[in-house]
């Protein structure tokens, strides 16, 4: 196998990769409303940060985990699945993700994803102790980052939901909180993860309501549906992503304090309209 040329990574210019490690799929039967979760996140990503590409892979389907350095940086789906779920792909991407931060390889995780990273590096997941997240959620941001360009004090994304991260690891630090998970966002040298979903499209966070409607409870859904007309920040959150990959992508494979500064290489973008 070739190895990943170190000189072309360290060129702006050239596109960001990710593997997308799909741990989950949409059921065939809610498909066409938009497609599988793969096809949200490419979507979403040509339409708010067109320089970055995507490969999908198939974690939850049996699909080799990609070898660190063969792409920019891991960006990790969310799943139906818990963390502590004694599965086997579960736990080698825990693995992964330990050999990631060790190797300042940038890593987002979305929802599970973000859950994950907090357990694998040895923080806490626990149930939400106020029940199940559902509809539109705002974000307070607490630790402001210089990859958060444009700069907002608080975003709203769908969320879907009833695990969150109750404590993070040793090392990590808060970078926003919300009503119902203290930890909505949180940072760990290379690796970041959120806990919404800039992906969701709100007629399908409803249909996912309406199928789990006897787990979730008929007044927080019914709560929950009456926040769905809110707009959301996926643009601005896609686009932080695409700062924070950017800057992270010159120290793979370098020790977490070799890596450069992830302030050095902003993108630079308008910023979408103020809500």
């Amino acid at each position: 196998m070739a190895m990943p040329d170190p000189d072309a990574r360290s060129d702006p210019a050239r596109p960001l990769s990710m593997a997308l490690l799909e741990c989950d799929h949409v059921d065939a039967d809610l498909r066409h409303i938009a497609g599988d979760y793969a096809d949200m996140f490419t979507r979403l990503f040509t339409e708010h940060a067109p320089e970055v590409t995507l490969e999908r892979v198939d974690v939850v389907g049996g699909a080799p985990l990609p070898a660190l350095g063969a792409h920019d940086g891991l960006l990790i789906t969310g799943s139906r699945q818990s963390v502590g779920d004694d599965l086997p792909w579960i736990r080698d991407l825990g693995g992964l993700l330990v050999r990631a931060h060790a190797r300042a390889v940038p890593v987002v995780g979305i929802c599970f994803g973000h859950q994950l990273i907090a357990h694998a590096l040895g923080g806490r997941v626990d149930r939400a102790p106020v029940g199940w997240g559902v509809g539109v959620h705002h974000g307070t941001v607490t630790a402001p980052r210089a990859w958060m360009t444009p700069a907002r004090s608080g975003f709203d994304l769908l969320v879907s939901h009833q695990d969150q991260v109750t404590a993070i690891p040793n090392g990590a630090t808060v970078l926003a909180t919300s009503e119902h998970a203290p930890v909505a966002a949180f940072e760990m040298g290379s690796l970041v993860g959120f806990q919404g979903h800039p992906e969701f499209v709100a007629d399908y966070a409803e249909a996912l309501m309406a199928r789990r409607i006897e787990r979730i409870g008929a007044e927080r859904i019914e709560h929950a549906r009456g926040t769905l007309g809110r707009p959301t920040d996926q643009a601005t959150v896609t686009r932080w992503i695409e700062s924070f990959l950017a800057g992270n992508r010159d120290g793979v494979g370098a020790p977490p304090g070799d890596r450069r500064s992830i302030s050095t290489v902003p993108t630079t973008r308008p910023a979408p309209p103020g809500r």
